[in-house]
């Protein structure tokens, strides 16, 4: 690999390893003066990056191993063959990212998420980890564990995760319905009223006030209908992002399907990037949405320039040291961005002036420009002492994640 997803950034590392067993991982660690681990490239800024060695997983044998309530896997895999495998046998994750196509661990690693009230991130599945430490010893944590809350959201920087066992649920199914032009007042003022309304809700908007909301219900539950908002139930299939064909989007209009078809707004089998894009996203305790909102909707003519679409999802707290929405059920505030780096993180600063009062919280894969992020959480400094008691050699060290720790 050498660049990442969207092409806008171009690894340095001085090799890159495709270890094909766990023993070969330990000893790509153990070889290694510096090492970070690369999932599916599905970032925006150097935080898998090293001038060392770049580990990858991709040929790592598939693990999967069925448990009471559980499944084992290796870290490695993707999210939609994960999610192929499990329906099939009858189960289900009870959250799905936008996107199937980027690693459990990548996905547990920075806390990415789906959206609904009461769904978790994909990083609160996890019940356990195998760790490939800096010394190539494994180390395996469990939920209760000392250390656990701040070894699954760590971003690569205490080893190598090469298994995970996550939480799953009975398989479910999803029917999507798109409802078009909601009133801008109407989903601020609506707020709690329109994000309830589904399993999964998803506003889009480019702020030029009126959002289209990807309502996604499970079948067994009740239906409602978000017309009374002044939206228009969409009567062909919507993309999130104005102006493209809904091709690649997962089945709307009400069809039911699992739950791994409809969660995520697009579809396994494509690569649903727009081209080169920047991608941001921040996140404030819900019970300040509306104001939050409002704050960003002041900054329409800034960001409409620059956006492509915003999207506004809500996810349930979690207990992981790191993970956006540690202790907080949050609203998250994602951007994808034209690819003008310059002009993307000047708005990142304004965005992230405007928000100040709810403290946002950054997602770690993605790009801001907040200097103090380690102030946002209250276990940041457990976190720095389990980095160096786990990374003593400072293998998994890099220097944007390093900055993080010096201010």
């Amino acid at each position: 690999m050498s660049t990442n997803w969207a092409g806008t950034f171009t690894f340095s590392a001085a090799r890159t390893a495709h270890p094909t067993s766990v023993e070969e991982v330990r000893a790509a660690v153990r070889d290694a003066e510096s090492a970070r681990v690369v999932g599916a490239g599905h970032s925006f800024s150097t935080i898998a990056d090293t001038g060392g060695t770049l580990i990858s997983l991709d040929r790592m044998p598939e693990v999967f191993e069925v448990g009471d309530g559980t499944v084992r896997v290796s870290a490695g895999t993707r999210l939609a063959r994960l999610a192929e495998r499990l329906h099939a046998a009858g189960l289900a994750l009870p959250a799905m990212p936008s996107l199937p196509h980027i690693t459990i661990i990548g996905a547990c690693a920075t806390a990415t998420h789906g959206s609904g009230n009461d769904v978790p991130s994909l990083a609160s599945l996890v019940r356990s980890l195998d760790l490939v430490a800096a010394d190539g010893e494994i180390i395996t944590l469990t939920r209760g564990d000392a250390g656990f809350d701040g070894a699954v959201v760590a971003f690569g920087s205490l080893g190598v995760v090469v298994a995970v066992e996550l939480d799953v649920v009975p398989t479910f199914e999803v029917e999507q319905r798109v409802y078009q032009d909601m009133p801008f007042d109407a989903l601020v003022e609506d707020f709690d009223a329109v994000f309830a309304s589904a399993y999964s809700v998803s506003a889009f908007t480019t702020w030029r006030g009126v959002a289209h909301v990807f309502a996604k219900h499970r079948t067994t539950d009740t239906r409602h209908d978000l017309a009374w908002t002044g939206a228009t139930p969409a009567a062909e299939p919507v993309h999130p992002v104005p102006g493209q064909p809904a091709l690649h989007c997962t089945a709307q209009l009400g069809v039911p399907g699992p739950w791994h078809e409809r969660l995520p707004h697009f579809r396994a089998d494509f690569t649903p990037s727009v081209g080169r894009e920047l991608q941001s996203e921040y996140f404030v305790a819900r019970e300040h949405a509306a104001d939050a909102l409002r704050a960003l909707d002041d900054l329409a003519a800034e960001v409409a320039p620059v956006l492509l679409t915003s999207e506004v999802r809500t996810i349930a707290a979690d207990a992981q040291w790191l993970s956006p929405v540690h202790d907080r059920p949050s609203v998250a505030f994602h951007f994808t961005w034209q690819p003008d780096d310059a002009a993307v993180r000047a708005v990142l600063r304004k965005i992230e002036v405007a928000l100040s009062p709810w403290r946002p919280r950054p997602h770690w894969g993605k790009l801001f420009e907040l200097a103090d992020p380690g102030e946002r959480y209250p276990d940041w400094g457990r976190f720095a002492e389990l980095r160096d008691r786990l990374d003593p050699t400072r293998t998994f060290r890099n220097p944007l994640v390093d900055g993080w720790f010096s201010r």
